[in-house]
């Protein structure tokens, strides 16, 4: 049977969404002169979609059906995001001068989102044939099975650090290859490796990004006086830099969360939405979650996200079939990477990375994207059911 408790979780968390979108879109629609319900309607269209889409694939067989749709939403969503830099201007929507959406009737689609979901399923496929637990190999013979993976993080990294501008997405992806590679047989030692890799390579995109120099900067701004507090006052006088630029997102983000206090300030009642952020109800959702709902309400959709994770880890443990068993921890991981990431960044415990909160944030590509890993992972309850005693 499926794992209904999953597929209502995820429906819940999804409504949750709609209700904060609602709330917290109210200054946008009226500075654009949007109806009032203008975001509730285009948030509802997209949950629609997606828990259909989630119900209808949780019908599926998944060994007849699993490998065809994962290998089509790999292919087709690299396709997209290749295809859409030739597309005219009219066709696309940009973000900070890159190209991320292809424009669509009522929604936008972000081939990214799907691609994330199609290289959970790849790494998924071939890790279950490249690795094995019970066979040692040598550190070279691990990096020479790992380099096609590299290259396709290289992929990766053209089509959406540099193309799209998004080093959160490969951040993201990033953290998900290494901690799938575990799971899969591979060793720590080329985990370190890989390690290193990544952080040269998130260096370089760093250093050569004025923009990213700027986000760093300004994250530095909040967070050295509570670094700096830690070490020796001469060494800490070395490090204090001045005349930073002000943390405009961290300074809100994290006064509104402050400002929520215990029960929140009340649904529809907060101040942060009013001009103090632009789209709080996309990537700072969660800011304006805490000072709506509070640390009750946050700490119960953190609670709802730890069972959902929960119900998604129990469905790999209980199935036999290795490449089923990637695919839920992957989805796992991209759901729980991404929920962390956005934390951490509005918090100001890291830079802001632009990470969506999976089922909250205001997106149509998220919200399908992720339903259609969801409905995967419900059409693979079955066979865990089938395969366990």
């Amino acid at each position: 049977m499926v794992d209904s408790k999953l597929f209502y979780t995820t429906t819940f968390l999804i409504g949750i969404g709609i209700v904060m979108s609602y709330s917290l879109a109210t200054y946008v629609a009226y500075l654009y002169h949007y109806s009032h319900f203008h975001f509730l309607v285009r948030q509802s269209l997209s949950a629609f979609i997606g828990i259909i889409l989630m119900w209808g694939l949780s019908k599926l067989d998944a060994d007849k059906n699993f490998k065809r749709i994962g290998l089509l939403i790999f292919l087709c969503s690299m396709i997209l995001m290749i295809g859409m830099h030739f597309l005219p201007q009219t066709f696309v929507s940009t973000a900070g001068g890159a190209k991320r959406w292809i424009r669509l009737p009522m929604i936008s689609l972000a081939p990214s989102e799907l691609f994330k979901i199609g290289f959970v399923y790849f790494l998924a496929w071939s890790f279950s044939r490249k690795f094995a637990h019970n066979v040692q190999l040598s550190i070279k013979d691990e990096i020479k099975i790992f380099i096609p993976y590299l290259a396709l993080f290289f992929v990766a990294v053209i089509l959406i650090a540099i193309l799209q501008n998004d080093l959160g997405q490969v951040i993201l992806l990033a953290l998900t290859l290494g901690v799938m590679l575990l799971f899969a047989g591979g060793s720590l030692r080329l985990l370190g490796v890989i390690f290193l890799g990544t952080i040269s390579t998130a260096l370089i995109a760093i250093l050569t990004s004025p923009h990213r120099i700027l986000r760093i900067k300004s994250w530095w701004a909040t967070a050295q006086d509570s670094v700096l507090a830690l070490l020796p006052n001469n060494w800490a006088e070395n490090l204090r830099i001045s005349g930073l630029p002000e943390p405009y997102q961290i300074y809100h983000a994290t006064n509104a969360i402050s400002s929520g206090g215990f029960f929140g300030s009340g649904l529809g009642e907060g101040f942060i939405k009013l001009g103090f952020l632009s789209d709080v109800h996309t990537d700072i959702i969660l800011a304006g979650i805490a000072e709506e709902l509070g640390f009750v309400g946050l700490f119960m959709i953190v609670m709802i996200y730890a069972y959902l994770l929960v119900r998604i880890l129990r469905i790999a443990n209980r199935t036999i079939n290795k490449t089923y068993y990637l695919f839920c921890v992957g989805i796992a991981l991209l759901i729980g990477f991404s929920l962390i990431i956005n934390a951490f960044g509005v918090s100001g415990i890291t830079p802001v990375k632009g990470i969506a909160v999976p089922f909250l944030s205001y997106g149509g590509s998220s919200m399908i994207a992720n339903c259609i890993a969801i409905g995967l992972v419900l059409s693979i309850s079955k066979q865990a059911d089938m395969n366990t005693p």
